[in-house]
């Protein structure tokens, strides 16, 4: 992608622009936000910002980071709308309440079919969309999208230590709703008392 060519008003620049980074967008939203309609408004309100700022992005960071940065902040703002920011989400970074979680199953002995069902999955994305926005965007730029964690602290505009703790939190998180769904469907061992 050239920066020129997309600041000189190449349509076919901006349109391969589209075409490449579309689908990461999307799917930032879709996990995100956990709806379609919404998925794709962040993707189409990603693409008009980036065009209507193209003349102050200074090329700093690559396109991909600066588009990223652009859908972070539309889906975050699409959540804040949809949810008011609860105390637990303004816990203090260094804080380290919540770390360790409070149920712990361990479901390695579970067959890999279980782990892989369909369900499973469905009980994977709800834990997820069960983590507050702060957890939730590094999360998914991280673990789900792959995102480094510099460049997941330079999109949000974070310390990487924050990210790193986040991200520690977020995983936690899940672990701990997993574990009460996996706790269910592990094989009970007979007592013999």
């Amino acid at each position: 992608i050239s920066i020129d060519a997309l600041r000189a008003g190449d349509r076919a620049e901006f349109a391969r622009m589209v075409d490449v980074h579309s689908a990461l967008i999307y799917r930032l939203g879709l996990k995100m936000l956990g709806n379609p309609q919404d998925a794709e408004d962040v993707l189409q309100n990603t693409f008009l910002n980036a065009l209507m700022h193209l003349s102050s992005f200074e090329g700093r960071s690559s396109v991909s980071t600066w588009l990223y940065r652009i859908a972070s902040n539309e889906a975050l703002m699409m959540l804040r709308k949809k949810q008011p920011i609860s105390i637990e989400d303004m816990q203090s970074e260094d804080s380290e309440d919540g770390l360790i979680p409070a149920i712990f199953t361990d479901w390695s002995a579970l067959p890999e079919s279980e782990l892989l069902a369909g369900e499973s999955k469905g009980a994977i994305d709800a834990a997820i969309a069960r983590l507050p926005e702060q957890l939730k965007i590094v999360f998914v730029l991280r673990d789900i999208e792959g995102v480094s964690i510099r460049e997941t602290a330079e999109i949000l505009s974070l310390t990487e230590t924050n990210v790193k703790t986040r991200l520690l939190r977020a995983r936690m998180a899940l672990r701990e709703h997993l574990s009460v769904y996996y706790d269910e469907r592990m094989p009970r061992k007979e007592k013999n008392d």
